[in-house]
């Protein structure tokens, strides 16, 4: 049952268009309280972006040889860190836009990466269904980890409970003690590959969607499952909770995003090109930066779309 009110049906409108990557941008990083974020995908090209004044042109900050499916910043230490598939990890320093680590990983895919600031690491999803974990310190491989014989398709951290969440090509959602990478209890009830999962900035749900077009959300208090919504008529390629926690977003090979009452799981908005000239492939990925209720997206166009919030009494 809803615990709060229901959030307000917001408007959004199409503020900016990021152009300037080769092919699709499949990988984004970002995060509420910095205007800056990031973008790579098959062109190798990574780009900081000023989302505050998006006219600006895009920074680049590396280019790499492959393709580039996962980023994941660290804030307090100035640092970004991508996965070039086939390659492993670098990390560059972001002031100096140098390259300061580099960890050779297997010959894979990397499709996602987390880093937990309370056990320093940084959390490697595989695509031979292996978890890499790399020491904060050095970036050093500490442990590559089996944990299926398909795909590691998504990461979701949760310091508060002590767990990674991992989402898999076998069609499960495993939930690992985030010290002893034990399994604590797995999630059975998608029919394909689960392609994003993530905690509720509350911590009593996590969310997890996929190929099967399904949003489920299971309370974590026992993980059974509590919501399920048919949510996209194709593959859900990401989810992403705002800053504030009360709107969900959700993007598809549909070529939609649309925005949920975070807390019901209501349908509050749909953006596609028909209603609101959105993306006119597939949208990969999500983030809420800065503090302007504003939300980015990117997709196989070779775009970013920079998205404005607007209230209903605001408009």
């Amino acid at each position: 049952m809803p615990l709060s009110p229901p959030a307000p049906r917001p408007n959004a409108r199409n503020i900016a268009t990021l152009a300037g990557h080769r092919d699709a941008v499949y990988a984004l990083a970002g995060r509420p309280g910095s205007d800056r974020i990031f973008s790579s995908g098959a062109d190798g090209l990574v780009v900081a972006w000023n989302v505050a004044d998006p006219a600006q042109d895009g920074e680049l900050l590396a280019r790499v040889d492959n393709s580039v499916y996962a980023l994941c910043e660290l804030p307090a230490r100035g640092l970004l860190a991508l996965g070039q598939n086939f390659q492993g990890v670098q990390v560059i320093d972001l002031q100096d836009k140098a390259l300061v680590h580099a960890t050779a990983l297997p010959p894979v895919a990397i499709f996602e990466m987390v880093y937990s600031e309370s056990r320093q690491r940084l959390y490697c999803a595989l695509a031979d269904g292996t978890l890499a974990v790399l020491r904060g310190s050095d970036f050093r491989l500490e442990n590559l980890l089996r944990v299926s014989d398909k795909s590691l398709r998504s990461l979701a951290l949760s310091e508060a409970r002590h767990e990674l969440a991992v989402g898999s090509s076998d069609h499960l959602v495993r939930v690992l003690d985030l010290d002893s990478l034990a399994v604590k209890t797995t999630l059975s009830e998608a029919t394909n590959s689960v392609f994003t999962v993530a905690y509720s900035p509350d911590g009593r749900y996590l969310l997890a969607a996929g190929r099967d077009a399904h949003l489920r959300r299971y309370a974590t208090a026992d993980y059974a499952l509590a919501d399920e919504v048919i949510a996209h008529m194709y593959a859900i390629n990401n989810l992403s909770f705002s800053a504030d926690g009360r709107y969900l977003g959700t993007c598809s090979l549909d070529k939609s995003i649309k925005l949920w009452d975070a807390d019901s799981l209501a349908l509050l908005r749909v953006l596609d090109r028909a209603r609101a000239a959105g993306h006119g492939t597939s949208v990969n990925k999500l983030v809420w930066p800065g503090s302007q209720q504003r939300l980015v997206s990117c997709s196989d166009d070779r775009s970013l779309a920079v998205w404005q919030l607007i209230m209903s009494n605001e408009q």
